[in-house]
C-alpha cells in the first residue's frame, strides 16, 4: 500500500511540477508568458477587490507573483511526494490564490466558449484542491501508529 501512495503523490504532483518547470525556463526578465497572462487578469481582480471592499491591494510586479507561483509549486510538489503535511498546505495556498485569478470565469458571458474553458479549469483546481483537503484530512486521522504487542511470558512458580 505504501507503494501504491507513493506513486499515486508522484501523479498527482506531476501537474505542479511539469507546469512550475515550464514556467521557470520561460521567466527571463519579465516574467515569461505566466506574466502575459496572469497581468490583465490580476488587474480586473484588484479592481474588483477595490470595488467591493473599499481596499486597495499593495502594488506587486507580477514577476514576483509568478516567481512566488512557481516556488510554491516547485516546493510543494517535491515535500508533498514525500508525504509532507507542509508541501500539502503550500499546494493548497498556491491553488487558492491563484484559482479564482486565473480561471475567472464569471467575468465573461455565459454564451462565450471562454466561459466555459474556464469553468472547466476551474472545477478542475476545485478538484485538486479537495483532493489535498483529503491527503490532509486522513494523515491528521490515522493518528499514532500501534506498537506491536509484546509477548508476555509467564514464570513458573511452585
Amino acid at each position: 500500500m505504501g507503494f501504491i501512495s507513493f506513486v499515486g503523490r508522484i501523479l498527482f504532483v506531476s501537474v505542479f511540477i511539469v507546469s512550475a518547470w515550464q514556467e521557470f525556463n520561460e521567466f527571463g526578465v519579465d516574467g515569461g508568458n505566466a506574466a502575459k497572462a496572469f497581468e490583465p487578469k490580476y488587474s480586473i481582480f484588484t479592481k474588483h477587490v477595490t470595488t467591493y471592499t473599499g481596499k486597495e491591494l499593495p502594488n506587486v510586479e507580477i514577476k514576483h507573483i509568478v516567481a512566488a507561483a512557481i516556488a510554491l509549486k516547485g516546493i510543494g510538489g517535491v515535500l508533498f511526494i514525500f508525504c509532507s503535511s507542509f508541501g500539502a498546505y503550500l499546494l493548497l495556498i498556491h491553488l487558492a490564490i491563484t484559482t479564482p485569478i486565473l480561471f475567472d470565469f464569471y467575468n465573461y458571458d455565459i454564451e462565450k466558449p471562454e466561459c466555459v474553458q474556464l469553468f472547466v479549469k476551474f472545477t478542475q483546481s476545485l478538484a485538486l484542491f479537495g483532493a489535498l483537503l483529503f491527503f490532509l484530512g486522513m494523515k491528521n486521522s490515522v493518528g499514532p501508529r500501534r506498537q506491536p504487542k509484546k509477548k508476555i511470558t509467564k514464570t513458573k512458580t511452585g
